[in-house]
């Protein structure tokens, strides 16, 4: 039996079968290829950023004064409260005033006494100068009684010194306080006896706002932000300095350096920098350890990228993967200056427009396409864990 299609036709029929068979499994290929991977990125913004290092130090009184008599007696009552604050000027002791009350009558009747001595030489002395001028007494009579109107005017301006240093001491047996700051422990009781410019102090008064953090740093780094330009132009750099306390809380007010010592340890190679803070709580107290952020320098035009896009590969290197126009992988290594907070400090790499993975890394890999989405300020991505140098895809060289 003869076939209906010609020759032509028999041989052109495997290639159209071939054509639909393609045709009908294209749908069912497509639905076998993967889709892009979802990833969540932040876009990249450049800027001049402050470098700072953490420092330890100390916490001191602004001022402190150590309350001394300056008479000797008997402490009568203490006038204050053991840790209040007080100002400058407020009584704090009272010492029993009766001899000094007594050494001032005296002084006061001295002064009568002297006065009434220099009223008596003046009369007699204007007698003489009536009776010269008369030619009825001699020069020497007009003489001595000049002589004794000058001794008796000198001996008012000794009593009345006499009284001034009476009253002084009366005044001081009321002890006051020196300065405005908080009092410490009273080392002194009622009753007890105490002396004129004694060693042991009665109590101490440190005055805390502001208040002072003293911190020790290199020398060498000192040098190193010298040289950088930042000593030259310190208006260019943010002269804000923020405090951590010993469990880690950042304190609520920032300072500002207020004094650096001229003065290197030649045995630590440190010098003492003094940071000034605002302290209206007292919640800083002096003897607290604390830690600073201090300002090191100003690296321009650099690129904060977040901690956890950053990740190593076999060789060691800060790496990120970074989605292009095009929504394709890239892998870049990165020249990181220093850390800041949650991000890395980079001068090299990447720029700003950069596109840096920061959620899905471990679905994306270098020269894959991937889905995009922006990372939302409202609703952060929490870091994930840093690739390890085993698994990381190694840098096209």
């Amino acid at each position: 039996m003869h076939s209906r299609f010609s020759p032509s036709l028999r041989r052109a029929l495997p290639a159209l079968a071939l054509t639909q068979a393609l045709a009908l499994a294209a749908p069912a290929l497509a639905q076998d290829a993967p889709p892009p991977s979802p990833v969540t990125v932040v876009t990249l913004e450049a800027k001049d950023v402050t470098l700072s290092a953490p420092l330890p130090g100390r916490v001191a009184a602004s001022s402190e004064a150590e309350v001394r008599p300056q008479v000797s007696g008997i402490i009568q009552s203490r006038l204050f409260r053991e840790g209040s604050t007080v100002s400058e000027g407020d009584p704090l002791y009272q010492i029993d005033a009766a001899t000094y009350e007594a050494q001032k009558a005296v002084a006061e009747a001295s002064l009568a006494q002297a006065k009434a001595a220099l009223k008596s030489a003046e009369i007699e002395y204007n007698r003489q100068e009536e009776l010269r001028t008369r030619n009825v007494v001699a020069q020497q009579n007009l003489d001595s009684a000049i002589a004794a109107r000058d001794s008796a005017a000198a001996a008012v301006k000794v009593a009345e010194a006499n009284l001034l240093s009476a009253e002084i001491d009366l005044d001081r047996t009321q002890i006051r306080a020196p300065i405005s700051g908080a009092t410490g422990f009273s080392e002194i009781t009622q009753g007890a006896l105490v002396t004129a410019g004694q060693a042991n102090a009665l109590t101490t008064i440190r005055a805390l706002d502001p208040i002072y953090v003293d911190v020790t740093q290199a020398a060498a780094d000192i040098l190193r932000w010298r040289r950088s330009g930042n000593g030259a132009h310190p208006e260019s750099l943010d002269q804000s300095v923020s405090l951590t306390l010993s469990d880690g809380i950042t304190y609520d007010y920032s300072g500002e350096l207020s004094a650096a010592e001229p003065y290197v340890n030649e045995d630590t190679g440190t010098t003492v920098l003094r940071l000034s803070f605002p302290n209206p709580d007292h919640f800083l107290l002096p003897g607290m350890y604390v830690q600073v952020e201090m300002p090191q320098g100003v690296v321009p035009n650099a690129v904060l990228v977040p901690q956890e896009a950053v990740s190593r590969d076999r060789r060691g290197r800060p790496m990120a993967l970074v989605v292009n126009a095009e929504n394709v992988v890239e892998q870049r290594i990165l020249d990181v200056e220093s850390d800041q907070g949650a991000n890395w400090v980079v001068t090299g790499g990447v720029s700003a427009g950069d596109r840096v993975i920061v959620t899905g890394l471990q679905k994306a890999a270098p020269g894959a396409t991937v889905a995009p989405q922006e990372q939302s300020a409202e609703a952060p991505v929490a870091p994930e864990a840093a690739m390890d140098a085993a698994d990381a895809p190694e840098a096209s060289e």
